[in-house]
């Protein structure tokens, strides 16, 4: 996960968190986390990179949506992620 950029890490935890969530239900995750507008330009090639680096899987929901889910590895990197921070930080977040 030390590659990804921020955003792309914010995209994996908005995954995980949703059951096969098609890109405009993760768009308006992001934007409430956000703050503002996410546009697509900015996410879906983001989602892309991640099928690409094999920690999300896209499927088909219909001819024009798309749904993304985490892969093994994808959960997996959030877990290492996870445990990693939590040997910096004097809390957890339960």
């Amino acid at each position: 996960m030390y590659d990804l950029t921020g955003f792309q890490r914010d995209l994996l935890y908005v995954l995980a968190g949703l059951d096969s969530p098609h890109g405009l239900a993760v768009k308006d995750e992001l934007e409430t986390y956000y703050g503002g507008e996410i546009n697509h330009g900015r996410l879906y090639p983001n989602l892309d990179t991640l099928v690409e680096k094999g920690l999300v899987q896209k499927g088909k929901r219909d001819e024009r949506t798309n749904t993304y889910e985490l892969t093994r590895r994808g959960r997996m990197e959030i877990e290492d992620r996870r445990a990693w921070e939590e040997q910096y930080l004097e809390f957890s977040i339960d």
